[in-house]
């Protein structure tokens, strides 16, 4: 008889493990200790801390763990694996450090794929199932709540259904709490998920869990899968980090189960955390988040053609298939070529200035125009309020420009030859000011003429507003937009910028890169010095 759909999910959460896999993730201890902070905020159940004794930085989390962190709703969980082949369990090293990694959970990794057992253990069946029993056993006996991951699961159940069950039997007989189904290729489909979860669920008591890959790009279907076939445990990571093509994303998971399932998960009212955690953790691991992330990214929720803004100002649900809000994102309207009046004046009401009708309809002409030019503002939201600030009679009195220049020194050849060590090359910038009335003139040396430029601006502007330490530059993307002009081509530069809580883009063009970046280096600064005053108000 098949398992009924639950009324909750547990939410394991691996990204320090698994996550960490991803190529060009490197976590370092603090990184780990503030991401398992975030995990806690958000309310997930289970955060699964890394393989204590597998090297230093993990021993040090789990270390530092026990006397630093105070975790309010999430449980902290040991990875490991079963003992190894004709080994004795009292004698294995891995066992002996999930004990001493003292978390009152372990979850420990075994076969369950009879092609891995014969070949890559080169050991018999039974061998690899009393891998299992025994070292769960041993676990259970020093007093650990023990879940099973089932590797390789939904590959062996397709090979050899009763040899990846008697394995699950016996780790369900050893005390194992959950049972989880991992599809570690990543390259099952729903269907498969379904009736394999099904078939145990409605074999074994113990209650069943899902650790999915997404190789097939089905990882978030496959866990909603997993669930409606009875799964009670979803193993995943924030923003689906993980080796290859990643693990199944748990935000999309949560938000799906919560809000589209009535399934629970996280606590409800932490719903709305799921946006900025995710956030939040993309900036810990230094990966930009993808902008079209279900419902965290920052176009998931944005409107451009003009007919869909026209609807959604009167009735916001007939373009948005949940509230932004509730997941803590929010609605954007983008500005383009596109746009309307009542794009603009969305846009305008959302940033709380008034643009009476005249200035709208010319906002709109001058948009046009600038983007015909080259400019490109929905993607420089930054740059889009300031432009229509001045529309409404706004000017930034931060600073004003006299002039501004950049020398360049170059020693070399510059060709790359393969004799050639190395080529000098000095930078400098000059900017001439204004501030509160005071003429200033400030020097910077940079690695290039747009660091240069900024390094010299802030040595001006530093002391009247200290804020600016806290505003940075996070990238920095020139694209060529008439390549058939050669270097005579117009330029468009984006620059992201952040004050640690927030990312802002301004953009600039020019005939001249070093104007363009002058453009979107200047909006960047007033923006971020607008904000903090904002806040200081």
């Amino acid at each position: 008889m098949p398992a009924l759909t639950p009324t909750s999910v547990e939410i394991y959460d691996t990204t320090l493990r698994d996550g960490s896999q991803l190529e060009g993730i490197s976590l370092t201890v603090e990184d780990k200790l503030r991401i398992a902070e975030q995990l806690d905020q958000l309310g997930v159940h289970f955060i699964e801390g890394g393989w204590p004794g597998a090297n230093p930085k993990d021993d040090e989390f789990f270390q530092r763990a026990k006397s630093e962190l105070q975790l309010k709703r999430s449980e902290f969980v040991a990875f490991g694996s079963t003992r190894r082949a004709k080994g004795k369990v009292d004698q294995d090293q891995t066992l002996a450090n999930l004990i001493g990694a003292d978390t009152n959970i372990v979850c420990i990794v075994g076969k369950c794929w009879d092609y891995h057992v014969t070949e890559a253990l080169q050991t018999s069946l039974e061998e690899g199932i009393a891998m299992v029993s025994d070292s769960v056993e041993y676990l259970v006996n020093h007093g650990k709540r023990v879940f099973f991951d089932a590797e390789h699961f939904f590959d062996g159940y397709k090979n050899n259904p009763e040899f990846s069950l008697r394995v699950l039997e016996a780790a369900s007989i050893a005390g194992a709490e959950r049972l989880i189904l991992c599809d570690t290729n990543g390259g099952s489909l729903p269907q498969d998920v379904s009736n394999a979860v099904a078939s145990v669920a409605g074999h074994l008591d113990t209650g069943i869990g899902v650790h999915l890959h997404n190789d097939t790009g089905c990882g978030v279907a496959n866990a909603l899968a997993g669930v409606m076939a009875g799964a009670i445990q979803v193993q995943g990571t924030i923003n689906g980090y993980g080796e290859r093509t990643g693990n199944c994303d748990l935000v999309s998971i949560i938000a799906n189960l919560s809000l589209k399932m009535g399934i629970e998960t996280i606590p409800s009212q932490n719903l709305d955390l799921l946006t900025p955690v995710s956030h939040h953790i993309a900036e810990l691991v230094n990966i930009s988040l993808n902008p079209q992330q279900p419902y965290t990214g920052s176009s998931a929720f944005a409107h451009k053609a003009g007919l869909h803004v026209s609807a959604i100002s009167k009735r916001p649900d007939a373009y948005e298939h949940v509230s932004p809000e509730s997941i803590g994102n929010g609605t954007r309207f983008l500005v383009s070529e596109m746009a309307g009046r009542s794009t603009l004046e969305l846009k305008a009401k959302e940033i709380g200035i008034d643009l009476d009708g005249k200035i709208l309809g010319d906002v709109v002409e001058v948009l046009k125009k600038l983007e015909y030019e080259g400019y490109h503002f929905e993607v420089a939201d930054a740059s889009l309020e300031l432009l229509m600030r001045g529309a409404s009679g706004w000017s930034q009195d931060f600073f004003n420009l006299k002039k501004f220049s950049v020398d360049m020194n170059h020693v070399g050849s510059g060709s790359r030859a393969w004799n050639e060590i190395s080529v000098d090359v000095d930078t400098r910038a000059v900017v001439d000011l204004e501030v509160n009335g005071k003429q200033l003139v400030g020097v910077g040396d940079g690695n290039g003429p747009v660091n240069a430029i900024d390094t010299a601006l802030r040595s001006v502007l530093i002391d009247t507003y200290p804020e600016l330490e806290q505003i940075f530059l996070v990238d920095y993307k020139v694209r060529v937009l008439d390549t058939e002009k050669g270097t005579g081509a117009v330029t468009r530069v984006l620059l992201d910028s952040s004050n640690g809580e927030e990312t802002w883009t301004t953009i600039g063009v020019s005939e001249n890169i070093i104007e363009a970046s002058w453009q979107a280096l200047v909006d960047s600064i007033v923006y971020g010095l607008l904000r903090a005053r904002a806040e200081q108000n």
